[in-house]
Order: structure tokens, then C-alpha cells, then sequence
């Protein structure tokens, strides 16, 4: 490989064939003493070179496809301390390559796969011609440590294939499919990049994975990435692109510019218990989610999971950071559900503790000892909430401490959150203010007196004869009397008032006016009966500045389709809207569209269930872009709660655009809060 690893091949039926002709070509030329080319084989790498077998009557073995299998196979016969330390020189080689990439990289170990059922028949049919001298006998082996499941290397390429192609060489400003334009290489490894670019046509960032198209993984890749663009749940970060241009496969991304993944949040320690509840709840909510549609994550690390200004989490690199990677994807669904579960339990004991759960330090975070192997989260640091450690044990271990039952699906992981008492968020601490002092605050400061030696021939004045107590009091008295006098003072004034203007009335009802003149009659107001005007819709936007996206898209259309038996659902939410926590955010929108400027004079909004709205149009600021302004940009006109509500204005006012500013959503069969709004008029 590439990258100065080993690994073994995929055995899918797609490439047994081909693998089992390359090894059965390449033993018969060493049987024959033939020596491959170099430029047939390849460079050798540098473990390759190592590892290679030496021979009395061949010298020392050419780089071909035997060669890595012989050294395979003196791995497999000096037994498992020579596989132990093989994997660790192995994986610090890996790490020294991760380290070389940009600071976004990630420093991972490797784990060696076991040798595939035809490889090991290739092995028995070649006999002794190509296996090295024997091995010492070596002593009894230590029990090996468990090991990080989230390799970063493939460990389905070997020899036999093509030789893998390096990361395509690019620049900052070089533009991908004449459309984006890259801006910041985040990490570099040998097989890929990523980066941070500009999509110059729709004027937005997006993140960027780029690979050589003869490379073995990228058909793969490019399979994983259009199956993760189908999934289209919003808790994940979207796959908007996935092209094999000429020499090149790139897969674009979302940008989440504000977000900020959990290696981050975990930097400067542990969680509190109601962060790290919201991040298990919701994590497992959208992995379970996606494995319902056949969908598996396989890499889920704390770098995949990142957290909005809003609190949500969203999860990013499903499926296609496993390809990237070339990770292969599990025999079937069980094995797929139980690593993505054990992934959860990872992040949940990371969160709690602060501390990695394996012996490798990774992701800024401090590996476990030896002796705290398959320790609950508690027993590592003192304070953790006892039923989230119990759930992080469940999932991480096969065999949970105190004979607990394992997790072994989301699934289950799901219901077992969801029957866990709900963890309350803390109380936030009240300012403490000083104490005022009981002096005159209005005088003004004075310096302070210098230090002066007492003079024994004069007599302190004893405190009655003092004249600073009598001064204060009559002070006070002043200003009670000064307020007492303007207190009597506006009293009469206002009782004056009162009377003069009774005075008023009385005389002008007992004055007569038989016929109103001309002029008189000309000049009176007289009350207008106004009759509403339907006015047309022309559409309902989704507005949702608070969320990532727009909130319930798909039947925004119902909302104005003149039948009440539709209604537009908005995307379901575990809390109440609000604008304290545990709510994500304070509201979610309903934007009328009315084509143009109308006066607009009430506005009737049917509900299905009970909720609590608020009616806004968009100020000077908002009319330019409406849909994409701050909601404090938008005029408040009345707030009313219900099933049905009747927004009527004292005048009317002209707008294009109404705003349905939701507050407090209804609560569904299945304990989750939803906006259902059945029909919106408008009328002037």
C-alpha cells in the first residue's frame, strides 16, 4: 500500500476471481525462479521491505503479491506478541502519516484483518516454496489489549490489487467541476483530502473530499456517498454532490460553519449530565433512525458528531467516512448495528468521564489504564450519573460490569433512554449583588484624610454633642416635608381638574340643539361598517432562522389549499418551544406570500390541536429578504393562543408578506410536540 500498511482483500464474490488468478500468476514465476519487474510491482514500501522473506537459493524475495503473504504468514506463525508489536509498529507508521496532514487529521492506530478464506487456500496450495525459515518458538502470550474499533487505514487492500493512487495534489483556489472553488485544505491523509470550499453557484460554503478515480476505494466511495444523499434526514449532515470527473472523484457536503464538533466540547472536560443526556438521546435517535432505512454509520468518532448554536446535534460522514477510509462494511445488519452502538457507548463514556474508553489516546483525549478495562464510567470518575453510566457500560462492553444486559442495536438503545427518568437542567446561579451602603449615596466622595497625630491637649467632643446625627435628621425631615407639599399639591390640582371638567359636561347637555347646521354636520365622523375582502395567497414559505433548514417542507403547500382537512405538520420536537432550555428554540414560522403590497386588515389561522401564535409582518430591514431575516425584524401585531385564532387589526396595514410565528406547539399520540396548521386566510 500506499500508506506503508498491510492489510487483507474484500472477499466478495465481484473480486474473488481476479485476486485468486494474480496470486496463482505470481507463485507460479516464483516456482519458475523468475523475478517480477520492478516496474511491474511496483516500489516496494517500506514495511514491505522489512517484512520480506530471504531465501538461500532465491536471494532475497521480489515485491510481489507472495512476498506480503509470506510475511503474513511469519506474522501468523511467530504467534500473537509478534502480531501485537507488528499492528503497533504498524499503527505508529500509520500515525506518523496522519500526523504529517493538516491540523484537522486525526491520529488512529490500525488493526490488521485476518487473512480471507481464499487466501488462505492460496497459502496451503503454494506449499513451502514460498514460506520463511521458521520462527523461534516465542513465549507465552500476554493477553492483548483491546484495541480502538475505528481504524483509519483499509484493510481490503493488498498486493494483488493495483497499486493505490495518492491523494489528488490541489490548491487553495483551484476549482473543482467549474463550480467549486477550494478555500482550505482541513486534512490531508494518503489516499484523500478535504476541504472547506465555495459552491460560486449558489453562494454558500460546503466541505469537499477529493480522490484519485483509480484508486480501489473510489467506486466505493462514490456508492456510499449517493446512498447517504438518499437517506435525507435533516439530523444528518446532507451529501449534496458525488461525481467522477476524468482522473478525479470528489463528494460534497453541507458546511455547518457554527457548529461545533464533540472533541471540541470535550476539550475542556467532562459534560454535565443533561448535556451529555441530550447528546446520547439524539445521536441515538438518528442513527436507529437511519439503520431502519438499511443504513449503517461504521466511523462514528467525536469528530462526527457536531452541535448547533441551537443545541441540535447533527452527525456527520455516514457511510462515506467508512469508505474514505476504506472501513468494509459489516457481513450483515446485526454486525453493523452492534459497532455503530458501541460507537454511541464510546461518545457517551467520553462525555462523562473525559477519558477515552481504549488504551490509545485519541481525539485530545487521555486512553484508559490497563486496569480499567471494561470499567463503568463511575468507577473511572466520581460524580457520574448513575443511570448514564449503566447505559454507556450497556453499549460499550459485551459484558457490561454487574451482569448488566449489553445494548446491542440504536434500537435498543433508544427505548432504553427513553424509559430512563428525565434529566433536568440545572438551575442557573443568581448574580450576587453587594449590599448597599446606608450612607447618603447622593454626596459626593472626598478624599481621604491624611493620618495626623492626636493632640492630647484637645479633648474629643463626646457622640450626643456630635453635630453629624442632628444635620442627617434634619435633612430628612426637609425632604418629607418638601414631598408631602407636592403630594397635597397635585391632589388639589387633580380634584380642580375633575371638577371643571364635570362642570363641562353638564352644561353641554343641558344646552339644546334641535337641527345640526351644515358646517356642524359636514365635520362629524361617522362610524363605517367595514366588509372583509378575501385576499388571494400566493404561497406559504417554511421560516425557520432558529433550525438548519427548512421545517416541514414537504407539506408547507397544505397549509393554503383553501381544505381545512390538510394541514402542514412541522418536524416533531422532544420539548416545548421556548426561549429557556430544554427548548431548542423560541419559535418556528408560517411565511404568506401575497404577491404584492395589500392592505391587509385580519387574518384567520385554523389550528389542529392547541396552540399559541403570534401575527408579524416584516419591517424596512426584513422586506428585503423576509425569509432569511431575524424574527426581531418582524413587527409585532397580536399574539393569541387556541385551536383557532382570529388576528383582527385596529387599522389596516400594507405588506406583502404575514408572518405565523409559532410559540407553543400541541402535543401528539406519541409524547412529541408538532405545529399542525390546517388553513391560513387573509383577507383587507
Amino acid at each position: 500500500m500506499a500508506d506503508g500498511t498491510k492489510a487483507v482483500v474484500d472477499t466478495s464474490a465481484a473480486d474473488a476471481a481476479a485476486d485468486e488468478a494474480a496470486l496463482a500468476a505470481a507463485i507460479d514465476e516464483l516456482a519458475g525462479g523468475k523475478t517480477a519487474p520492478a516496474g511491474d510491482a511496483g516500489a516496494p514500501s517500506s514495511d514491505a521491505s522489512k517484512n520480506a522473506s530471504t531465501d538461500p537459493e532465491q536471494g532475497s524475495a521480489p515485491d510481489t503479491p507472495v512476498a506480503d503473504d509470506a510475511a503474513d504468514d511469519a506474522a501468523g506463525d511467530a504467534g500473537p506478541d509478534a502480531a501485537a508489536e507488528t499492528e503497533a509498529d504498524t499503527g505508529a507508521e500509520a500515525d506518523a502519516e496522519a500526523g504529517k496532514g493538516a491540523s484537522g487529521g486525526e491520529e488512529t492506530s490500525e488493526i490488521t484483518a485476518p487473512l480471507s478464506v481464499h487466501e488462505i487456500a492460496a497459502e496451503l496450495a503454494a506449499g513451502t516454496a514460498r514460506r520463511k525459515p521458521a520462527a523461534p518458538e516465542p513465549a507465552p502470550a500476554a493477553k492483548r489489549r483491546p484495541t480502538d474499533p475505528q481504524p483509519t487505514v483499509d484493510p481490503r487492500d493488498t498486493a494483488t490489487l493495483p497499486r493505490t493512487l495518492p491523494a489528488p495534489l490541489r490548491h487553495s483556489g483551484d476549482k473543482i467541476g467549474n463550480r467549486y472553488r477550494l478555500e482550505e485544505c482541513i486534512s490531508q491523509t494518503e489516499t484523500f483530502s478535504s476541504w472547506r470550499a465555495v459552491d460560486e453557484k449558489l453562494r454558500r460554503a460546503v466541505g469537499v473530499h477529493l480522490m484519485a478515480s483509480g484508486h480501489q476505494r473510489a467506486r466505493k466511495v462514490l456508492a456510499a456517498a449517493k446512498s447517504a444523499a438518499l437517506l435525507g434526514d435533516p439530523r444528518f449532515v446532507q451529501v449534496l454532490d458525488a461525481v467522477q470527473e476524468g482522473e478525479l472523484v470528489y463528494v460534497v457536503r453541507e458546511w455547518l460553519p457554527h457548529a461545533s464538533d464533540l472533541a471540541k466540547l470535550l476539550a475542556d472536560g467532562p459534560m454535565e449530565p443533561h448535556a451529555a443526556y441530550q447528546m446520547v438521546r439524539q445521536v441515538t435517535d438518528a442513527v436507529a433512525a437511519a439503520h431502519r432505512r438499511g443504513q449503517a454509520h461504521l466511523r462514528l468518532t467525536p469528530r462526527c458528531v457536531l452541535r448547533t448554536d441551537s443545541g441540535q446535534y447533527r452527525i456527520n460522514g455516514i457511510a462515506v467516512d467508512a469508505a474514505l477510509r476504506g472501513l468494509p462494511a459489516d457481513d450483515g445488519a446485526e454486525d453493523s448495528q452492534r459497532a455503530d452502538t458501541r460507537a454511541i457507548g464510546a461518545l457517551l463514556f467520553a462525555a462523562l468521564t473525559h477519558r477515552w474508553p481504549y488504551p490509545e489516546d485519541r481525539y485530545d483525549l487521555q486512553g484508559l489504564p490497563k486496569d480499567l478495562q471494561n470499567a463503568a464510567p463511575d468507577q473511572v470518575r466520581a460524580g457520574v450519573h448513575k443511570g448514564l453510566s449503566e447505559l454507556a457500560a450497556r453499549a460499550l462492553f459485551d459484558h457490561p460490569p454487574h451482569h448488566a444486559e449489553p445494548i446491542t442495536t440504536p434500537e435498543e438503545l433508544a427505548r432504553a433512554i427513553s424509559l430512563m427518568p428525565r434529566i433536568r437542567q440545572p438551575e442557573p446561579e443568581l448574580p450576587v449583588f453587594p449590599t448597599p451602603p446606608r450612607h447618603n449615596t447622593h454626596a459626593l466622595p472626598t478624599a481621604p484624610i491624611p493620618n495626623r497625630v492626636a493632640d492630647p491637649a484637645v479633648a474629643p467632643l463626646p457622640a450626643s454633642s456630635r453635630p453629624t446625627s442632628t444635620r442627617r435628621t434634619r435633612r430628612r425631615l426637609r425632604r418629607v416635608v418638601k414631598a408631602t407639599a407636592w403630594t397635597v399639591a397635585l391632589g388639589a390640582i387633580g380634584i380642580a381638574s375633575w371638577q371643571f371638567v364635570d362642570t363641562l359636561r353638564n352644561n353641554q347637555g343641558a344646552v339644546a340643539s334641535p337641527l345640526p347646521s351644515a358646517s356642524s354636520a359636514s365635520v362629524t365622523p361617522h362610524p363605517t361598517t367595514h366588509t372583509p375582502v378575501p385576499i388571494p395567497i400566493k404561497e406559504a414559505l417554511s421560516y425557520n432562522p432558529l433550525g438548519d433548514g427548512p421545517d416541514g417542507n414537504d407539506s408547507i403547500g397544505k397549509a393554503v389549499d383553501g381544505d381545512p382537512n390538510t394541514n402542514w405538520t412541522t418536524q416533531w420536537y422532544n420539548d416545548q418551544l421556548g426561549p429557556k432550555p430544554p427548548a431548542l428554540k423560541s419559535g418556528t414560522g408560517l411565511l404568506i406570500d401575497l404577491g404584492s403590497p395589500q392592505a391587509i386588515s385580519s387574518v384567520n389561522v385554523q389550528f389542529v390541536g392547541n396552540h399559541t401564535a403570534e401575527l408579524r409582518v416584516p419591517n424596512a430591514a426584513a422586506a428585503a429578504d423576509p425569509k432569511g431575516a431575524p424574527i426581531g425584524e418582524y413587527t409585532l401585531l397580536g399574539k393569541k393562543s387556541g385551536t383557532a385564532t382570529d388576528f383582527t387589526l385596529d387599522s389596516p396595514v400594507t405588506t406583502r408578506y404575514v408572518m405565523i410565528w409559532l410559540t407553543s406547539l400541541s402535543k401528539d399520540s406519541d409524547g412529541r410536540f408538532r405545529g399542525h396548521v390546517a388553513e391560513v386566510k387573509v383577507s383587507g
